[in-house]
């Protein structure tokens, strides 16, 4: 069964009331038993806790802070994590689906096999991160620092990379068919057999980034830097397309773009519409705190 039916299930038998609840203060160590969480805990402090598997079903946490939790594994359904600090958490395996992270800080956190299609991510920090294998199609990295971040394997097709800082990030064999990576800083990044196919880089610098077998095919890299680019070969630039304003490494050359492409050189294109994630079903109304920075949990 997959995390995500699992979620679901779990939500049911909430609605049904065959499960109990309970309430847990913030201070209470002993959360690693508690499978599910929801109402508000902003700017709570869940730091270095035990909350593998833990499912956030419509849970209210902007502004939290789970620094060094053990989040593997977890669950977060319609809920909202803005600003929330989780610098050096493990979120391996973990399932992101209709929740909001903008501005969270994963500062060196351990993300590998995250699966989060078109999650919210802008202005998210994951300088030093490990994102192998992450699942993030679609996903909003706008204005993002993924500085050293890893994402070797990762598939992030149609995400939007718009005026991010990835300098040293590491793309190798990484999925980026469609991918808005326009206006960033790129520099000392890798994309070592990764797939660029139909994406744009419009604006962005690449300065020593490694190209090496990357396919570039219907990229559009109008008004690109790539003159310090490091394994980039004429074969992966025939199928690409570019303007006057692209900067290459010597001997190579790009044929133009289309004039509608070239009319909007400066200015990033918009970003693929894509279809809105399917709403998670909406959790059990939780019971009303006696207290103010309380979680409402239920035992699994």
């Amino acid at each position: 069964m997959t995390r995500f039916a699992i979620a679901f299930s779990s939500l049911v038998l909430m609605s049904l009331g065959f499960v109990g609840q309970a309430n847990a203060m913030v201070d209470d160590r002993d959360v690693a038993r508690l499978v599910s969480f929801g109402g508000s805990c902003s700017k709570c402090d869940l730091s270095g806790r035990r909350l593998t598997g833990a499912r956030f079903a419509g849970a209210a946490f902007s502004d939290a802070v789970l620094v060094g939790s053990d989040l593997r594994g977890a669950t977060f359904m319609g809920s909202n994590f803005q600003r929330a600090r989780l610098a050096g958490a493990d979120l391996r395996g973990a399932t992101i689906a209709g929740s909001d992270f903008g501005g969270a800080d994963f500062t060196g956190a351990r993300l590998d096999g995250l699966e989060a299609p078109a999650a919210n991510f802008m202005r998210a920090n994951f300088a030093g991160a490990s994102l192998t294998g992450a699942e993030l199609p679609g996903a909003n990295l706008m204005f993002a620092n993924l500085t050293s971040a890893r994402l070797d394997g990762a598939e992030l097709p149609r995400a939007r990379l718009l005026r991010v800082s990835g300098q040293g990030a590491n793309f190798t064999s990484a999925e980026l068919d469609g991918a808005l990576l326009s206006a960033s800083r790129f520099d000392g990044a890798s994309f070592k057999g990764a797939s660029l196919d139909r994406a744009v880089l419009t604006g962005s610098v690449f300065a020593g980034a490694d190209f090496r077998g990357a396919s570039l095919d219907g990229a559009i890299l109008v008004g690109a830097d790539l003159s310090g680019a490091r394994g980039l070969r004429q074969g992966q630039l025939d199928e690409a397309c570019g303007s006057e304003k692209t900067r290459l490494p010597a001997g190579l050359k790009v044929r133009a773009c289309s004039r509608a492409v070239i009319m909007r050189e400066g200015h990033p294109p918009a970003p693929p519409a894509h279809p809105a994630p399917p709403a998670p079903p909406a959790p059990p109304a939780p019971p009303r705190a006696s207290g103010p920075a309380q979680v409402i949990a239920v035992r699994g």
